[in-house]
């Protein structure tokens, strides 16, 4: 299991990008897949039309969202931390959070944060 982080600049204020990472509709728009999410803890989400799936542990509005993401039976959860923070010239700087990434999955996660999941969240609101 590995883990990884990252900071990501996003050119929208945290209010925006908070509700791009917790509105089925929202989400809809700059995935250009279908997503189910309700930003309450203990509720079930699938992102990418079911590429990604897992279960909504926390939320603190317009600041962090915590979810465990499925990889079938690993023995440690899988946990997804994202905080935002106002970085007043250029929007919001994410700060990613991914613990206990399976190991033969680490590469295709680590490219999919990087260049599918932040990207088209940066390209959505450049």
């Amino acid at each position: 299991m590995k883990d990884f982080k990252k900071y990501y600049i996003i050119p929208a204020p945290p209010d925006q990008v908070y509700l791009a990472l917790t509105t089925e509709t929202t989400l809809h728009l700059w995935t250009g897949e279908p997503a189910v999410m309700v930003a309450e803890p203990n509720t079930e989400f699938s992102l990418w039309d079911g590429s990604i799936e897992g279960k909504n542990l926390e939320f603190e509005v317009n600041k962090k969202i915590v979810q465990q993401w499925y990889f079938g039976e690993e023995g440690e959860p899988s946990i997804v931390t994202i905080k935002l923070h106002a970085d007043g010239i250029k929007g919001t700087s994410a700060e990613l959070r991914h613990i206990n990434i399976p190991d033969e999955a680490y590469e295709d996660i680590v490219d999919g944060w990087n260049n599918i999941f932040f990207a088209s969240l940066q390209d959505f609101y450049s």
